[in-house]
């Protein structure tokens, strides 16, 4: 396959300037095959500030005003995510370069990039599509990036006892969720905030959803998985008459009186693997599975 010109747009890490130890290689790589760089405002202005960025003369772009055949997040699982809601429906792929551990989302190394690179240039890569929950309520889009790649989380305020969530299912009734919050997550999310509260790993690329409670109240409450096509109705009713919506961990707040509605957004994001990527492999090295913890 004949290689192309590329363009790629970049998003970081702007806490910790060690997960962008490898800017200048990963740049230097990208100027090497005479690709164009678009790099996030926030994210420039980070790196100069932290001396990571010399003599750049990259096109910095604001919000979503950006296109790119590819998306880079520099960092880890955190920062893939932040990139996925900022490209939200654009279907540009996305691939993560982690400075630390290995992700489920960032999964390529610094000193992988140049191979990766050079597979990108002549097409030998996959792209996932995952699917993305999109959050309403009373009707409207909850914020200006109201869809979730991992997750969406109904959680009581700091200061408030548990609250109360009654659950519709494709407008039958599941039950009502006594409980410090509830957890609807993605495939992709399911190793991640949903896990933490005893929720299922599934598979991406399987077509369900999970909801799952956190400290619920009764030990008979249990998680269930439904298909990804039902739409799901909340109501919340707090002592505190408010409530927190968390979107891939963006938190907004609401009133208990908001109705939300959750369902599959009518787009999907596309993640960038390698060929040859196993999420198994993946998840046994960071579940540790086989790995025999005893002193």
């Amino acid at each position: 396959m004949t290689s192309r010109k590329l363009t790629f747009a970049i998003f970081g890490n702007t806490f910790q300037a060690r997960k962008s130890a490898a800017i200048s290689d990963v740049l230097e790589c990208i100027a090497s095959c005479g690709a164009e760089v678009r790099i996030d405002r926030d994210y420039y202005d980070f790196l100069l500030s932290s001396h990571l960025l010399d003599n750049c003369t990259a096109e910095v772009f604001d919000g979503d005003a950006f296109d790119a055949d590819f998306v880079i997040s520099m960092g880890g699982d955190g920062t893939f995510l932040k990139a996925a809601c900022r490209v939200g429906s654009k279907n540009i792929p996305i691939l993560g370069v982690n400075m630390g551990r290995l992700g489920f989302l960032a999964d390529v190394r610094p000193d992988e990039f140049r191979e990766l690179l050079e597979a990108l240039r002549v097409g030998d890569y996959q792209v996932e599509n995952r699917v993305v929950i999109q959050v309403d309520a009373d009707g409207e889009p909850l914020s200006e990036y109201a869809c979730a790649l991992n997750d969406v989380a109904i959680l009581k305020r700091d200061d408030a006892s548990m609250i109360s969530i009654s659950a519709k299912v494709d407008g039958e009734f599941l039950t009502t969720y006594r409980a410090d919050g509830l957890v609807v997550s993605t495939p992709t999310g399911s190793t991640a905030y949903s896990l933490s509260n005893g929720g299922p790993i599934i598979v991406p690329g399987t077509r369900v959803l999970s909801m799952t409670a956190v400290a619920p109240h009764s030990l008979n409450i249990r998680p269930i998985v439904i298909p990804d096509t039902s739409e799901i109705t909340l109501t919340v009713e707090s002592r505190s008459h408010n409530f927190l919506v968390a979107i891939d961990g963006r938190s907004e707040k609401c009133c208990d009186v908001t109705v939300l509605t959750l369902r599959k957004a009518p787009y999907s994001l596309k993640i960038l693997k390698r060929c040859g990527t196993r999420y198994f492999d993946t998840l046994r090295e960071k579940m540790m599975w086989g790995t025999d913890t005893r002193c």
